[in-house]
């Protein structure tokens, strides 16, 4: 018998802050607003500003087969700031999608294979580093990466991280080998959390793709998942408390108050998620990856996968799972191409985009989006 830990079911996302609910798309727009400036602001600590000014240079260009690098400048007057990303180009004249790592620090994630077979396909890849916009670490003084800019807000590292996905996205658009309308942004674990956020708050962006992102991603805070200790890296999934004991800096400070009463939170991750819709959302995760908490991702999948209903384009969100364990390899990018080309060429959907990871679950959620 399992022994997960559900602590309530999942709330409405389509319920006004005055307790109407949402009748229709119009609708939607509005309470998105709402979401935004709620369930953004308690999780994250709200996001940094857009720059007053930006550009770009360009620091090594060597045509379409090489890599090329530039140098984003977004900085204030009082405190300059700037950092760097890479493309790689497919062999291919104009525009062409790109697909947005911000990992570049873990080059095993999307290494030369992965590289080669986006370009095979056609994509542009982009690398950048995301913890040169704020340190992956214990950092209390707020002294480096992009916190100086703003020393009177308290957005976390992760609103820095996916901020610096944005800025990125600022360049892209302005390149002329780039499809400015397909633009994907991929990430793992909390890479994942980072680009669920990014692409939440930028509609920009087509294609939204967090991979093993767990708790304070895709993973829901109602549901912990328990399983048997033998063979298991991890027998539960990660919990808030334990969040802010250790990584208390990528979290907004009102989520602190709800450590041991998440059933209290008056949203959970499927409102983050449906904040996406109704661009094309692709959930990646791990069956091995407990602490990733995969079944409560699904849960949280399909409670946001009905703002998608109600757009009547279900078929743009969708989850998929591997074997194994905590990782974004080959496996998962190819899943990624092929959800983006399906949805490109309007073909059908892969099978593997569409089974049901866990038909022995039932939702965490007592309501659906209302009729069309």
């Amino acid at each position: 018998m399992r022994k997960d830990i559900i602590k309530g079911m999942l709330p409405d996302p389509f319920v006004f802050r005055d307790g109407s609910r949402v009748r229709d798309t119009s609708d939607w727009a509005r309470r998105r607003t709402e979401i935004l400036d709620d369930a953004v602001v308690t999780e994250f600590g709200g996001m940094p500003p857009k720059p007053e000014n930006l550009r770009y240079e360009a620091l090594d260009l060597h045509g379409r087969r090489f890599t090329n690098t530039y140098r984003i400048h977004c900085g204030t007057p009082a405190y300059p700031f700037t950092f760097c990303f890479m493309t790689w180009r497919p062999d291919c004249d104009g525009r062409c999608p790109v697909i947005l790592t911000g990992d570049a620090l873990y080059d095993m994630n999307m290494d030369d294979r992965v590289i080669a077979e986006a370009k095979r396909r056609g994509f542009v890849v982009a690398k950048f580093n995301r913890v040169e916009l704020a340190p992956d670490m214990y950092n209390t003084d707020r002294t480096s990466g992009i916190y100086p800019m703003w020393p009177e807000l308290r957005f976390s590292a992760i609103s820095a991280w996916a901020w610096g996905y944005q800025r990125v996205v600022d360049v892209l658009t302005q390149l002329d080998y780039v499809d400015p309308a397909q633009i994907a942004i991929t990430g793992h674990s909390r890479g994942g959390k980072t680009v669920l956020l990014a692409g939440a708050t930028d509609e920009r962006i087509a294609y939204v793709n967090p991979n093993d992102s767990g708790t304070h991603g895709c993973g829901c805070y109602r549901f912990i998942q328990r399983e048997p200790a033998g063979g298991m890296v991890n027998a539960q999934s990660e919990t808030l408390d334990y969040m802010f004991e250790h990584v208390p800096y990528w979290m907004g400070d009102g989520l602190r108050e709800y450590i041991g009463r998440e059933e209290e939170l008056p949203y959970d991750t499927h409102f983050i998620k449906a904040l996406i819709a109704p661009r094309r959302f692709l959930e990646t995760n791990a069956y091995g990856d407990i602490w990733g908490n995969p079944r409560g991702s699904y849960l949280s999948w399909l409670a946001a996968r009905e703002v998608w209903k109600l757009y009547g384009v279900p078929e743009r969100c969708q989850t998929w799972y591997r074997t194994g364990w905590h990782k974004q390899g080959f496996e998962d990018f190819t899943a990624l191409f092929d959800f983006i080309d399906a949805s490109r060429f309007e073909t059908p959907m892969p099978a593997a985009l569409t089974r049901v990871p866990y038909d022995d679950m039932q939702p965490l959620h007592d309501w659906s989006c209302p009729e069309r």
